[in-house]
């Protein structure tokens, strides 16, 4: 007896561009027969007819980590088509967990209600086995994470005995199951690690068995070229593999460089280097707003910053340099979320609205609001070309991640007003870059975001409809499937998505969440 049988869909594998229309059969949780099922028996058949079947999506670049304990139905993933997540990136990791990392740990989680248990990935991965989940889920260790450990927010290069103890954390976390490693270079403390420290933390998880390297790049505006070119460096001196994440060219006045950062990928790429790239469909970043900050400023961590924000004379000093850096462009940052009820309300308003409401300039109402919550104060950056999106999606080595955490339409991860990516991205993809910009047609936009990633990453077993792969499926209609969440209207479901199953159990049936948590860990290796 089968447990499912989907019915003459339209069956994409991840590979091929070309579909096949026949049957397939799950029997616990593998795939275990394509073809002609008529005859068979199953306890449940699902009507393909007209649609698209294709391996789950595999989202590259998440930041729900310890939001899979707060959120483990992963509603706002499952809902668009992922079934697995890959997590610490940016250099921000759930694990591990020492000194100043634990206690800001502590803090971020206490926003979500979340009391932190665990100071290893071994001890979060049981702790999300036994709650249980909706879909797979994988991560990276951060090395803002681990500097924060050894060496807490200050800057400088690290002493001798604290980049041992770094790599030490690094190896122990791939031996627990990390992927590799990411680095987030424009974030404190990541931003503070020279080339020299990222080679020896990328060379220690491939000594441990995950030479991976994943970066947010050390600037994605006007230095971009020179931040591809220092991230292939650590690569080639690592002999690890290179994922550049969420790579685009900041500010209009950086349009168009992604056509030679393309190229210096794929020179490398002919010279023998593993490297890929990842991309989001949208036209808006989506990060802390203290990133407007300059890197003086930033200086010693969160309350040194605060200390100077807090100096009249620095404020106005401060003020006066980003009006010259940003002047006329203070209506493309959209505030997303506050820490505080206090400005709630601020939430989906621009700095300059923001500005006018508080009868300042925009600049000065920047860093006010930063004073008032405390630096936490998450934005919505709209600096993209979206020529420059579709010219890296065409690129082959492209995958698609959507840089963002899992959410719901209701409860405490409800806040704010989140990039619409968060509920959008991989429909986005087909609605706009398939069928209205044609960038890529059905089967190579699946590719990017099945077949691909799984072989980037090494997941076993994943990104393929094949007879004895994991039955992580998602059936959709191709010429419906797309986004309607939107930067005023964020938490909005995707449409054109009939059914998602994980490990071979439905977690979307007809257009609804089932509230089913098959989902596993998966550890580097195993």
């Amino acid at each position: 007896m089968l447990d499912l049988i989907v019915e003459g869909a339209r069956i994409f594998d991840g590979v091929s561009p070309v579909p096949i229309a026949t049957d397939l059969a799950v029997v616990g949780e593998r795939i275990a027969l394509i073809g002609d099922l008529r005859q068979r028996e199953s306890v449940r058949r699902v009507q393909g007819g007209g649609l698209t079947l294709a391996p789950g999506f595999i989202d590259v670049h998440s930041h729900s980590d310890e939001l899979w304990l707060v959120e483990p139905l992963c509603r706002s993933k499952i809902m668009q088509g992922v079934t697995t997540e890959i997590g610490g990136n940016c250099g921000s990791s759930v694990a591990p967990l020492l000194l100043e990392a634990l206690e800001r740990k502590r803090t971020d989680a206490a926003a979500y209600g979340l009391d932190v248990e665990w100071t290893d990935l071994e001890g979060f991965f049981a702790q999300v086995e036994s709650a249980g989940i909706a879909l797979n889920v994988a991560t990276l260790v951060g090395l803002g994470t681990t500097r924060r450990c050894v060496r807490g927010d200050r800057e400088g290069r690290l002493a001798s005995e604290e980049l041992v103890a770094q790599m030490a954390l690094v190896e122990s976390s791939v031996e627990q199951g990390a992927l590799g490693v990411s680095s987030g270079l424009i974030y404190t403390p990541s931003r503070y690690a020279d080339s020299a420290e990222l080679t020896a933390c990328a060379q220690a998880a491939r000594r441990a068995g995950a030479g991976r390297y994943v970066s947010h790049l050390r600037s994605e505006g006007d230095r971009l070229l020179e931040a591809v070119d220092e991230a292939l460096g650590v690569g080639r001196a690592a002999e690890v593999a290179v994922q550049l994440s969420h790579h685009k060219a900041a500010g209009k006045r950086n349009w168009g460089k992604v056509h030679r950062s393309l190229e210096a990928i794929e020179r490398a790429r002919r010279d023998g280097l593993a490297v890929a790239a990842d991309v989001y469909p949208y036209v808006a970043s989506w990060t802390g707003l203290d990133t407007i900050l300059p890197d003086d400023v930033a200086l010693g961590g969160r309350a040194a910053t605060l200390t100077r924000l807090q100096n009249p004379a620095d404020a106005a000093l401060l003020a006066v340099r980003l009006e010259l850096e940003r002047g006329g462009s203070w209506h493309d940052i959209l505030v997303s979320e506050v820490q505080s009820e206090r400005n709630a309300e601020l939430c989906g308003l621009r700095i300059d609205e923001i500005a006018r409401r508080w009868r300042m300039h925009p600049a000065r109402a920047a860093i006010e609001l930063l004073l008032q919550e405390q630096l936490e104060v998450e934005a919505i950056f709209f600096s993209m070309s979206e020529e420059d999106v579709a010219t890296v999606l065409s690129a082959g080595f492209a995958c698609v991640g959507s840089d963002a955490s899992a959410r719901a339409i209701s409860g405490i991860t409800a806040k704010g007003s989140p990039h619409p990516r968060t509920f959008g991205c991989f429909p986005r993809v087909f609605g706009r870059f398939v069928r209205q910009r044609r960038t890529l047609d059905v089967g190579e936009a699946i590719r990017r975001m099945t077949a691909l990633p799984a072989e980037l990453f090494g997941l076993r077993d994943r990104g393929r409809i094949a007879e004895g792969a994991y039955a992580d499926l998602v059936l959709f209609d191709a010429a419906r499937i797309v986004d309607t969440a939107t930067y005023e209207r964020p938490f909005s479901y995707p449409e054109g998505i009939a059914g998602v199953w994980v490990n071979g159990t439905a977690v979307v049936r007809d257009g609804f969440a089932t509230g089913a948590r098959p989902g596993r860990v998966l550890r580097h290796g195993r």
